[in-house]
């Protein structure tokens, strides 16, 4: 069996403002840093991150000692117009309005829709799993966002559970794992093992 932590970034500052900071690259605030300190986490040999700073910080955080494998296409969604602003924000903003009352399922405007940002997380954890599956490595991590690991589990949780089932708040996620002969066979799914 493969297990793989995945771990949502610890906290910036615009997730203390309840931001949408999707692709906005934003470090790490001091309650973030102190937020990993007051954590442990599970053993990895690889650990895969997306490339923004607030994952790469906390990466680095986590496992000192292990150079992170960046993985563009793990990055959160693209919010647009959404973008790095807050509800207090966004209150009056008539797309806004219609995005809520669609339950988040319609397209973000100027943005990503949360189809092209699923598929994209998916074939990402993919590619990922074949690297896994190449080097025989049975312990990994990924320090992602929340979405990113909404997006990975929506698609091969077993027993399935929606998208927005699988929040998490920052530095938590949670330990999956796969059975490596099953998943070569085209079976793929993933148990919940752990709650980070």
């Amino acid at each position: 069996m493969i297990k793989i932590a995945l771990i949502r970034h610890s906290k910036t500052n615009g997730n203390l403002e309840k931001r949408y900071i999707g692709i906005t690259d934003e470090s790490l605030c001091k309650v973030g840093i102190d937020l990993i300190k007051s954590k442990s986490f599970p053993l990895a040999k690889v650990v895969y991150c997306s490339p923004l700073a607030r994952c790469l910080e906390t990466s680095k955080l986590i496992y000192k000692d292990i150079e992170p494998i960046i993985y563009k296409d793990l990055k959160e969604c693209n919010f647009g117009l959404f973008e790095n602003k807050n509800y207090k924000e966004l209150i009056g903003n008539i797309h806004y309005k219609k995005w809520i009352n669609s339950n988040g399922t319609l397209n973000f405007p100027n943005g990503e829709s949360s189809e092209e940002f699923k598929d994209r997380c998916v074939n990402a954890f993919d590619k990922i799993i074949n690297d896994i599956l190449q080097k025989d490595v049975k312990s990994s991590a990924m320090i992602v966002h929340g979405g990113t690991i909404m997006a990975i589990l929506d698609r091969y949780s077993l027993p399935h559970e929606d998208f927005y089932h699988w929040q998490v708040n920052n530095c938590e996620g949670f330990v999956i794992e796969i059975d490596e002969i099953l998943w070569i066979k085209g079976d793929k799914r993933t148990t919940i093992s752990e709650v980070i």
